[in-house]
Parts: structure tokens; C-alpha cells; sequence
């Protein structure tokens, strides 16, 4: 047979990847959503609640490049289906648990979950042609919207249905999308042949790489570190109940979800780098905001980082397929490990300096240098980065 066309573009294929992440993504947040219910039930101290909410990120971190690997040789129809089986059995088993060290363990695989990115990223892209990427891909990174779900859901299905199902709710909707997925979804027809294992890790040794993986620490860990540390920010911080602090947190996750794909349409467009030089430097200042401890500047500062750090994702990942348009799965991976570290460390650190200065402030501060550092990279890289894709 010939060689099939690139393809155009396809809604169907791109919507069945948003959704699977979305309720991948749903399965991963239940953890921290239900972080106040789990502290109060198993009697936790700080630090073991914070390592709680951080552990899943540390899978979902590492395992984005074996998924990306795998997306690229195997295609991403059959990688997705067996991540979404592999994060409903843990989060199914989250409602059983009746020890730290089971939460631990059930923790840690449900972060699966988040490194579900990694096999749509390289699915949608290979859907569409380099100049729709950019919107594409912001599209998919909406999938995000499943931690609002699990942040304003879990709290809500607590009080209607009891403890376990602030988990069981989101593995059921996860495996009728499953199903949904089986049935519809499709690799694109792009022939390509076969790559060793050396030929797809061969990025890696390329700056670039490395370039982008640094604003993805900032902007998807960002989001992530935020997302899973939102409530208990203000429940701690301004006493709010669960319910009222996963609603916020719920705001929260929406905004920068529905900037992502404005961050990738407006790349399109413009560049990507022209876009993330004015995302660094407003979430450098919307730090500060969060440093101060009133609701007025918290919620002004939680806000503006949220539509910031959205627009960055959504720039960051308009730029990966086109530099590394054959070898997307296993640079996403990378990319994306990099932005999950970004969202598990900052927890345990948070964690440390409260049980240690009783203070979030000096956290808030390294997220403001942290931004001015690639604030800094871009600018001196700029001959790397391309002004106009």
C-alpha cells in the first residue's frame, strides 16, 4: 500500500484523548482532594499529609518518559488503554484504606494518572499538522479540568455518599470512558518505520530539550504543585471548610485550564517564546501576591499565577512537536517528567518549612525566583528559541 497523507486534523480522536486524560487526571487529584478527610481518618501529622499529597506526583513525573517511549512504538490507542486500567484499580483501592502505608502505596500508583499526559500529548499530535499543534495540543492539555472535577467533587460525594466514594466516583466515570475509548479511538495513519531505542532517545542529548523541560518544571508544576496544595492552603492558612476550599481550588483549576489552549492558539500565532516571556514575569509578581497572608492578595495573586502559568503550558507545548516532530512521545515524556517533579517537590518543601518556620511565605518566595530564573534562560536563549513558528 502507499504511504498514507499526514493527517488534518481529527475532533473525535482529540476529544477522546482530552476526556481520557481528564478522568486520569480526576483519579490522580482524589488524593489531595480528599487530603482533610484522610488526615482527620487516619490522623496524620503535617509532614505525612504534605508526603501524601506529593507522592503520586513522583509517578506521574518518572513515568511520563516509559509512556512517551512506548506511545512512539506502540502507538498511543493501545498505551492509553492500559493506563487508564492501571489508575482505576488504585483509586478503586483508595477506598479501602485503612493504614498510612496503604495510602502510601495506593498514593503512589494512582499517579499513573498524571503521566497519562504523556500518551495523548504524542496521540493528538500526530492527528494534526505542525501549523494546528500549538491549538491541538492546548486543546488536549484541558484534560487538566479532571483535578476541578476531583477538588470540588470529592468533598460534595463525601458528604452525599460517604468516605469511599470521594475515590470509587471518579474510577467508575474513568472506566466508562474506558470503555468509550476501546470502542472509538484509532492511531493516526501516518507510516513511519520503526525507530531503535537509541534513535528515540537521541533528543535527549539536544539543549533543547533540557530548555524546555525547565519551563515545564515552572508551568505544569506550577499548576500542579498549586492544585494539589490549594486546599490545604486555605483551610490552614484561612480556615476554610473543605467544601468551600475545594470550590476555590476547583476556580482555580478551571482558569488555567481554560487559558492552556488560549496559551497554545495565541503561540500559534505569535511564537511560543514571545508567550512564555510574559508568563514568567507575571507569575514572578502573582508569587508575591500569595506571600502575603490576606484573602484579598491570596486570591489576586492564585488567580493571575493561574491564567499565567495556563498560558505557559499551553506555549511550552506548542513548541516540543515542532522541534521534535518524530520523536513527540518520548520528548513529551521528558518534558512533562520535568513539569511533574515541578509539582512534587514544591509539596514536600512546603511541608518542611511549615513544620519548621510555621510559614508558607519563604515557599511562595522560591516560586518567585524560580520564575525569574526562566524569565532569564529564555531571554538569553532566544537565539534557540524560535520568535515565529
Amino acid at each position: 500500500p502507499g504511504t498514507p497523507t499526514a493527517p488534518q486534523g481529527s475532533a473525535l480522536q482529540l476529544m477522546l484523548a482530552t476526556g481520557a486524560f481528564a478522568v486520569c487526571f480526576a483519579a490522580f487529584g482524589s488524593v489531595s482532594a480528599m487530603m482533610g478527610s484522610i488526615q482527620q481518618r487516619l490522623g496524620l501529622s503535617e509532614f505525612q499529609a504534605w508526603t501524601a499529597i506529593a507522592l503520586p506526583v513522583l509517578l506521574g513525573s518518572v513515568g511520563r518518559i516509559p509512556l512517551g517511549l512506548l506511545t512512539d512504538r506502540l502507538g498511543g490507542r493501545i498505551v492509553f488503554i492500559w493506563t487508564m486500567i492501571l489508575t482505576i484499580i488504585p483509586c478503586v483501592l483508595l477506598g479501602f484504606v485503612q493504614e498510612y502505608w496503604q495510602l502510601l502505596v495506593c498514593g503512589f500508583f494512582v499517579g499513573i494518572g498524571l503521566a497519562s499526559f504523556a500518551v495523548g500529548a504524542a496521540f493528538s499530535s500526530r492527528w494534526y499538522p505542525p501549523q494546528r499543534q500549538g491549538s491541538a495540543l492546548g486543546i488536549y492539555g484541558a484534560g487538566t479540568i479532571g483535578q476541578s472535577l476531583a477538588s470540588f467533587g470529592a468533598p460534595m460525594l463525601v458528604l452525599a455518599l460517604g468516605y469511599a466514594w470521594g475515590f470509587w466516583s471518579f474510577a467508575i466515570i474513568a472506566a466508562l470512558w474506558l470503555v468509550l475509548f476501546m470502542a472509538m479511538a484509532r492511531n493516526p495513519p501516518v507510516a513511519s518505520r520503526p525507530r531503535t531505542l537509541s534513535e528515540s532517545l537521541q533528543p535527549l542529548r539536544q539543549r533543547m530539550t533540557w530548555v524546555l523541560s525547565a519551563f515545564y518544571f515552572l508551568t505544569f508544576g506550577g499548576f500542579v504543585a498549586m492544585s494539589i496544595s490549594l486546599p490545604k492552603f486555605l483551610t490552614t492558612l484561612f480556615e476554610l471548610t473543605p467544601q468551600d476550599a475545594g470550590l476555590r481550588t476547583a476556580g482555580f483549576v478551571v482558569l488555567a485550564t481554560a487559558t492552556r489552549p488560549l496559551g497554545g492558539w495565541i503561540s500559534d500565532r505569535v511564537g511560543g517564546r514571545a508567550v512564555l516571556m510574559g508568563v514568567f514575569p507575571a507569575t514572578a509578581v502573582f508569587a508575591l501576591f500569595m506571600a502575603c497572608p490576606m484573602m484579598s492578595t491570596f486570591t489576586i495573586g492564585a488567580l493571575g499565577m493561574a491564567a499565567a502559568i495556563g498560558l505557559g503550558n499551553g506555549a511550552v507545548f506548542k513548541l516540543v512537536p515542532e522541534y521534535f516532530p518524530q520523536n513527540v512521545g518520548v520528548v513529551t515524556g521528558l518534558v512533562g517528567a520535568a513539569g511533574g517533579l515541578g509539582g512534587f517537590f514544591p509539596p514536600l518543601l512546603v511541608g518542611v518549612m511549615r513544620e519548621t518556620t510555621g510559614s508558607y511565605f519563604w515557599g511562595f518566595i522560591l516560586l518567585s525566583l524560580t520564575a525569574v530564573a526562566c524569565l532569564l534562560l529564555t531571554w538569553k536563549g532566544r537565539s534557540g528559541i524560535r520568535t515565529h513558528e
